[in-house]
């Protein structure tokens, strides 16, 4: 359990950690990494989201592609004017908007490009999990403007708007080892995937992620202006999709139970011990809407 995982970190000769938790439980190994020294590998999004500002972000090296495509561009360090990560669109980024009242949990969990755990797919399938990315982003690389677009075929991860009126894109096969050997090795000059081949690619489709299909997106400028809201989201999430699994709600219920509870608290945490509160007032009130 999780006091085994700490103590691992806490034993362990290893200086690097490399957390892919799924969810808030990943928050107290994160801090545990922190706490010995350790350098973090992330993938577990979520410690971000909701503790982001009081995290040493200097300790971390994303693994997520969106945001190793980021790290990748800025190494450039021109002045950016806009940061963009991309989204598949989920499972139902094709569906008629009068059907999504009706989608079921093995709706949601079919993917259009690849197959991951339940809770990231049905985050896919509302949106969050590009809302947890966005303000991941916020954390890892500061204030700024971010945005997301749904890229159909997952090609593009990152793009950056440069000052000067210049745009870049990290193109790269969806595959874990970049991201890994970067953040295992430091420095990678050898060749780790196959380069993508943009004439069998033939074309890319890009969309606008809307809050007509994406009920969650209406709230994401609120929740870059204040991110410290983020343990707000997250837990209501996590409480919402966990009665969506069980059947009790609709999968339009989630953002529904997300926006509500977003609405209904808006003290910021000043402590690592007031997330961990929030957190925990969140989820029974999501409970019991």
């Amino acid at each position: 359990g999780e006091e085994g995982i700490l103590e691992a970190i806490e034993r362990s000769s290893s200086n690097l950690v490399v957390n892919a938790l799924v969810g808030f439980l990943g928050l107290r190994p994160t801090l545990k990494a922190i706490e010995m020294g350790k350098q973090i590998a992330l993938a577990n999004k979520e410690s971000l989201v909701a503790a982001g500002a009081f995290i040493d972000t200097s300790k971390i090296q994303p693994i997520d592609s969106e945001h190793f495509g980021l790290w990748y561009l800025l190494q450039e360090s021109r002045p950016v004017e806009r940061m963009v990560i991309t989204a598949s669109g989920g499972a139902f980024r094709d569906w008629p908007l009068e059907k999504l009242k009706s989608a079921t949990l093995e709706d949601a969990l079919k993917h259009p490009n690849w197959s991951m755990g339940q809770k990231i797919t049905i985050d896919s399938a509302s949106m969050m999990n590009k809302m947890f990315e966005l303000l991941e982003a916020r954390w890892l690389f500061g204030e700024g403007k971010y945005d997301a677009v749904i890229e159909t075929k997952s090609l593009i991860h990152a793009l950056i708007d440069f000052k000067d009126g210049s745009s870049t894109a990290h193109f790269a096969h969806t595959n874990m080892q970049l991201p890994i050997a970067y953040a295992v090795l430091g420095k990678v000059e050898e060749q780790i995937l196959k380069p993508i081949d943009l004439i069998e690619v033939g074309s890319l489709e890009f969309r606008k992620i809307t809050s007509e299909r994406y009920p969650l997106w209406e709230i994401k400028d609120a929740l870059l202006r204040e991110p410290e809201r983020g343990v707000i989201v997250n837990a209501a999430n996590e409480a919402a999709i966990s009665q969506f699994i069980k059947g009790k709600i609709s999968f339009l219920d989630i953002s529904k139970r997300i926006i509500h509870a977003f609405n209904h608290f808006n003290g910021l945490p000043g402590s690592i011990d007031d997330v961990f509160e929030i957190d925990r007032e969140v989820r029974r009130y999501t409970g019991a809407l």
